[in-house]
């Protein structure tokens, strides 16, 4: 039995596997963030490599201060829609903060969830070293690992706020560590956030699995971006390393003013946009009103 191996601007799943042998092929990988259904299909649609239902959804879609209060459920909940709108690319599922940093027998627990209950193909897990153990089982559980470390905001208490990390050379050293250590653990690709460029060439470099660059220079293997942030769908001032493609909050926003003013003007809906009766029930209405204006008279 041959088995062919997907070609690039094919159509073909994407896979971990698929993922891991872009790096080998020099191949850039694009990740980008979905939380529905609607967003996630236009996002596969555009041939995006993976699809990350982060926990940023947190913050653009429910509106807390940060990434700490959201759930598992609600996690399954985005994801579930996620799924449904993507036929190609791989879908990776956020941990949320608690869901696998206390218990690692639960973190599996909630690590399987994701691919049985909501669809996912892979999850994400923040840290480095610390993180070796608790890999090792959610492999051993058929489970595959995105590991993420550098501004890793769950952590965000710890840091201190949202910070650039790796600037000093014993913060490059742990950083450098704790990617070997990921890479070693079988974890199929790094997120690398908020680190300098440098040492996110590195990395890159010392590491066998992709590195997916967010904040952390052009030399990484991949690079994610929250989707919202590209749209300009935030109230949030955009990180330095952030480009925005479009203005959709300007689009929306004219789009809403315009229905609110045609509403205004009694211009929408118009006789073209609206149902109309079928002419005989409207002439036998109209005969009923008639006579029943005249038994009035």
């Amino acid at each position: 039995m041959s088995i062919t191996a997907s070609r690039p601007g094919d159509d073909s799943k994407v896979t971990v596997t698929s993922i891991q042998e872009k790096k080998q092929q020099g191949r850039p990988i694009t990740c980008l963030t979905a939380y529905d259904y609607a967003t996630s299909r236009l996002v596969d649609q555009a041939g995006i490599d993976m699809i990350l239902v982060g926990d940023s959804l947190a913050m653009v879609v429910l509106g807390y201060e940060n990434t700490l209060p959201i759930t598992v459920e609600e996690m399954l909940h985005h994801t579930r829609a996620v799924r449904r709108g993507v036929k190609r690319a791989l879908v990776i599922a956020d941990m949320p903060f608690a869901s696998y940093q206390v218990d690692d027998k639960q973190a599996v627990k909630n690590a399987t969830r994701f691919l049985k209950d909501g669809g996912a193909e892979a999850v994400k897990i923040e840290g480095g070293q610390k993180r070796v153990s608790l890999i090792h089982r959610l492999l051993d559980a058929e489970v595959p690992i995105m590991g993420h470390i550098g501004l890793t905001p769950q952590s965000v208490h710890m840091m201190g706020g949202y910070r650039v990390q790796g600037k000093t050379l014993n913060a490059v050293e742990r950083l450098v560590k704790d990617a070997i250590a990921l890479d070693r653990a079988g974890v199929f690709s790094i997120v690398l956030e908020g680190i300098p460029r440098e040492v996110a060439r590195i990395i890159t470099e010392e590491v066998e699995c992709p590195t997916i660059g967010i904040g952390a220079g052009p030399d990484c293997d991949g690079q994610v971006l929250v989707i919202h942030d590209i749209l300009n769908l935030t109230d949030r001032q955009p990180a330095k390393f952030v480009r925005q493609y479009a203005d959709a909050t300007a689009l929306i926003g004219q789009a809403i003013s315009e229905f609110k003013a045609d509403v205004e003007a009694k211009t929408f809906p118009s006789d073209g946009e609206s149902y109309h009766l079928p002419k005989e029930t409207q002439a036998a209405l109209e005969t009923i009103r008639a006579r029943k204006r005249a038994m009035v008279r």
